[in-house]
């Protein structure tokens, strides 16, 4: 990194510290401010002639950015052009996230990088993060050390193979990473500095990408069994020695390979995957909020999945943690569970169960005096119909799963149902909320994984709450970074969806929403790391001293995208080598990495 953050001594004021001067500063995203150098700046770091002369305002360069955004015709072009501004300059890219975090959001994130991972080699523009190859399975720890900093804070990693609902999209599925850790930075104030992405490029198995001539990815078939274990657990080893502080989090694995590598490596490093326990605690928190709209307890609610991927284990997993915690045994708790998949109701009697769907299958004998057509496939709406659920959870990715008999049904059995169609990106989902809410009569308390616009029905409007995880994971790991936790916990997830939960105001409640205005974002991740540091403490994987003051520790710990003032300071190699070993002693890298943070 060519630049250190340093607080004046004089007058307590932070700075950028540079040992380069001219075009250079220009070509790093994280010292670039454009037309933002003021005439100082500009003096002393030779940048006239480089610029127009007009020293611009960062509120002058929003509004020429935002000009820009507007003009361009397509979702995915809007994409293109604020990855273009991120590579240029990071502050610039993240104020006017922030500014206008609803309309930005789904266009950085979720639904248009489902577009953007598909379309990936063709609008590849510049290199971000570390893409690890199998042919490089050797040498990965050298891979590591070309990254641009000694000691990220957070690592999100993915293999490619399911990309939201969109399946394999290879080295495409680098986006994933990259908006994930856009979120972590512009909705908890992680440093941009110190976040990693990876992706692990183990071939793909998709005919489309592999017959593509532009394609970025390895051109081989997906490396499996043994030989991609033996892969991941060298990548793994490698981190630990190379990044041995950073916080790993895996992202959009297939459902096996996400259950399997988050049991195997949870308990030897801070680790998580958002798919299966940050899907899960922002579900728990909609479910926490929609019970202060019907006025019921938690153990009297039962749950019925449509879809039985990785994040139905986690929903599921912590849906039963908060049923014990109010009041049920274990076993009462599974009991309220109900899962169907592309086969219908799992059951029992069904040969080769996987782990998690075993612990949820019911009993042939419980599911022989229902009324349905087939009981060998008993269908969605047959499962509503004889279950009698308050709650229904979508994470099938396939589109119509909510039919209008399956919606009417639970209205008939509710006087104020929970439908959850939270496939992403929006032409995965279940149903659409004006459908739910149509086909409901106004009644349901309806939650989506994507963003949909309010609706209006009967005179009164909805306003949809959205079950984004970026409510959940940022402040789980902000709070990890914070505290330094060695160890990521289910109850961690649990006390963040109460957090979360208890950010929804009176007024969210009155716009039938379960889930607080993403304009508040910053103050919920705060909340939710918070309670994770607490969490830490109590559970001992983390030191109390973490928690004197510590509302502002967190606050202070949140980056904030403006401009410092930048300095030119010359750094012989001698100093160079004296700062590096400075940074790596644990009291001068804890103040370095608050620094960046702020």
């Amino acid at each position: 990194m060519s630049f250190s953050i340093k607080v004046d001594p004089s007058t307590w004021q932070r700075y950028i510290s540079t040992p380069v001067k001219g075009k250079a500063l220009l070509l790093d995203p994280f010292t670039n401010k454009g037309s933002a150098f003021t005439t100082r700046e500009r003096d002393e770091l030779d940048l006239h002639g480089l610029l127009p002369p007009a020293v611009c305002t960062i509120e002058q360069q929003l509004e020429r950015v935002y000009e820009n955004f507007v003009a361009k015709p397509t979702p995915l072009e809007k994409f293109v052009y604020m990855t273009s501004l991120q590579d240029r300059n990071e502050t610039l890219f993240y104020r006017i996230c922030l500014e206008r975090i609803d309309e930005m959001m789904p266009v950085v994130y979720t639904p248009v990088v489902g577009e953007a991972c598909q379309k990936f080699s063709h609008i590849y523009r510049r290199g971000r993060g570390l893409y690890v190859g199998y042919d490089q399975r050797n040498d990965i720890e050298r891979v590591l050390r070309n990254y641009h900093t000694t000691d990220p804070s957070v690592m999100v990693v993915t293999d490619g193979e399911r990309i939201l609902g969109l399946g394999d999209q290879g080295a495409g599925g680098m986006g994933i990473p990259i908006g994930k850790l856009c979120l972590y930075t512009l909705c908890a104030g992680i440093s941009p500095y110190s976040t990693l992405p990876v992706t692990l490029d183990v071939g793909t198995d998709n005919e489309e990408r592999l017959k593509d001539p532009l394609y970025l990815g390895l051109r081989h078939e997906r490396i499996r069994g043994q030989e991609y274990q033996d892969f991941i657990d060298r990548f793994v080893s490698a981190v630990r020695r190379v990044y041995p502080n950073v916080l790993f989090q895996w992202e959009d694995f297939l459902k096996g390979n996400a259950i399997k590598q988050l049991d195997r490596f949870r308990h030897t490093l801070p680790t998580f995957n958002d798919d299966i326990q940050g899907t899960a605690a922002v579900v728990l928190a909609g479910i926490y909020g929609a019970m202060r709209m019907t006025g019921h307890a938690m153990r009297d609610q039962r749950l019925v999945f449509a879809g039985a991927g990785a994040s139905t284990h986690g929903i599921a997993a912590l849906f039963v943690s908060a049923l014990v915690e109010d009041g049920l045994t274990p076993e009462e708790a599974r009991r309220r569970v109900y899962t169907v998949d592309t086969k219908g109701l799992v059951t029992r009697d069904r040969p080769a169960l996987e782990d998690f769907k075993a612990l949820y299958a019911r009993d042939p004998e419980e599911v022989a005096g229902w009324t349905c057509r087939d009981g060998s496939r008993i269908s969605l709406e047959e499962t509503v119909a004889n279950a009698r659920p308050t709650i229904l959870v979508g994470v099938s990715a396939a589109p119509g799963t909510f039919s209008e008999a399956v919606v009417r049904l639970m209205a008939k059995l509710n006087e104020r149902p929970l439908i959850f169609p939270l496939s992403n990106p929006t032409s995965k989902t279940e149903c659409t909320a004006a459908d739910a809410l149509a086909w409901s009569d106004g009644r349901a308390i309806v939650a989506t994984g994507s963003p949909f616009a309010p609706v209006t029905l009967g005179g009164t409007t909805y306003r949809i709450g959205q079950c984004n995880n970026s409510f959940i994971f940022p402040g789980v790991g902000l709070g990890a970074c914070v505290s330094r936790a060695r160890h990521v916990s289910d109850g961690m997830f649990l006390d963040a969806a109460k957090a979360l939960a208890a950010c929804v105001t009176p007024d969210d409640l009155a716009e039938h929403a379960v889930y607080p205005q993403l304009s508040r974002i910053r103050d919920c991740s705060h909340a939710v790391a918070c309670a994770v540091v607490r969490r830490a403490v109590a559970e001992g994987h983390a030191d109390a001293g973490v928690l004197a003051n510590l509302e502002e520790t967190v606050r202070r710990s949140m980056w904030f995208p403006e401009y410092l003032p930048i300095r030119y300071e010359p750094r012989g190699e001698a100093e160079v080598r004296r700062q590096q070993r400075a940074i790596d002693g644990v009291g001068a890298r804890l103040e370095e990495e608050v620094l960046l943070r702020r």
